[in-house]
């Protein structure tokens, strides 16, 4: 049995803050946190492992010419079914320094130029490769304003206004729910007339049970694999994250979601810069994936895209967490993304919660990472320092109870 003692100076458990504790991890897990004296293995400012809400990174790598990025694929604007894990590169040096400043988990996504890009893993950074990687198949991704409307130049059906390409998806899902709803009648249809045949003693139990197994798997048969992935949706059985900036964006957003019943998250909503549109999707328990924050406002989309924004979230009601969007802003630089909402009265254990419990809760992976606590896995960092010192560096990164840095 792999064990191993942290001594917490100060720690940032995910909930709140505590002085002089003691940590106990045997093989992965979180065993015990205590107040009592004993030997230990490390010692220092105890956090669990930062979480990246929203990355592409190992998509868009390090130090490679932008034409071989595997971010966005040209082929069409409804592409649901694409999965990331198949264009990441785990040698990207962008994983390596992740890790070294705390940032163990990423939900890497395809980019925001189609309508929908493809599916929203949550992955493991210290990852060797794809073998080990994949922690959950979270959902979808999805994209609107200016990024999808602006690939006119791609394949595929591409309407140049936003106007058009929400037609275009709206349609897209009316034709599923169409499609959907014939092949419910033709089952229906195909169960009563089995049930009125069992009744009336013309077929055995044993054939019944055949020729039921039959309609349901023709019903499955039935779909192809586009309609399957939007279909999950429809159904709520896998979430929708939503590229969107500006504001009037967000409202058809909330429009668009309120009319098909999905979940989802905004992810971005940069531009966003009146309280009451954070309000609204408040109102309309729409979670913010907010961010990049921190980084250049690089089109017009971005105009109000002010870092004082942050503090207008911070004020409303709304759910949110934090994401880097790497490479847009580095993904060692998730933590320093606090101090937008420090600066407007966020206390540090509200923002170490911010990164690590609460982007959990949104990603559907709080039952196993987030917090610091018995039967968790054991995914934390010990700081040299506050980590909020800005020359905080890790003494030791133990991912899923193995060491995997310490500070030399």
């Amino acid at each position: 049995m792999n064990r191993l003692v942290i001594k917490a100076i100060e720690l940032f458990d995910g909930k709140e803050k505590s002085e002089e504790k003691y940590i106990i991890i045997e093989d992965n897990k979180i065993v015990e946190i205590t107040s009592n004296e004993m030997e230990y293995d490390y010692s220092g400012y105890v956090t669990p492992a930062f979480i990246d809400a929203h990355s592409h990174i190992g998509m868009f790598r390090d130090g490679e010419p932008g034409v071989q990025q595997e971010g966005n694929d040209y082929l069409d604007q409804i592409l649901p079914t694409y999965d990331p894990l198949n264009s990441i590169y785990f040698d990207d040096r962008a994983f390596s320094d992740a890790i070294d400043f705390g940032c163990l988990y990423s939900c890497v996504v395809p980019g925001s130029g189609n309508l929908m890009g493809g599916r929203a893993m949550i992955i493991r950074n210290f990852a060797e490769n794809r073998k080990t990687a994949l922690v959950k198949d979270y959902g979808y991704k999805m994209a609107l304003g200016y990024n999808p409307r602006g690939t006119t130049s791609w394949k595929g059906h591409r309407p140049n206004t936003r106007m058009g390409i929400y037609d275009h998806l709206e349609k897209t899902f009316d034709e599923v729910i169409q499609a959907k709803a014939k092949e419910d009648l033709k089952k229906e249809k195909a169960i009563h007339e089995l049930n009125v045949k069992f009744a009336d003693n013309k077929i055995t139990e044993s054939e019944y049970e055949v020729q039921k197994e039959f309609i349901n798997r023709e019903y499955e048969l039935s779909f192809n694999e586009k309609q399957k992935a939007i279909i999950e949706l429809l159904e709520q059985k896998k979430i929708a994250k939503i590229h969107v900036h500006k504001e009037d964006d967000v409202l058809y957003l909330i429009k668009f979601v309120n009319k098909y019943g999905i979940k989802c998250t905004a992810d971005h909503t940069g531009d966003v810069h009146h309280i009451e549109i954070f309000e609204e999707l408040a109102k309309n328990n729409i979670p913010i994936i907010y961010g990049p924050i921190g980084g250049i406002a690089e089109k017009t989309e971005l105009a109000h895209a002010y870092y004082q924004n942050a503090g207008l979230l911070y004020k409303s009601n709304a759910t949110f967490g934090l994401m880097t969007d790497h490479p847009v802003v580095w993904a060692p630089h998730l933590r320093e993304s606090l101090k937008y909402f420090m600066i407007h009265g966020m206390s540090q254990t509200e923002a170490i919660n911010l990164i690590t419990r609460k982007n959990a809760e949104l990603l559907g992976i709080d039952d196993i990472l987030g917090t610091i606590e018995p039967n968790k896995i054991a995914s934390l960092i010990v700081w040299d320092k506050n980590p909020f010192d800005l020359a905080a560096y890790p003494n030791a990164v133990i991912a899923e109870g193995n060491v995997i840095r310490e500070k030399k």
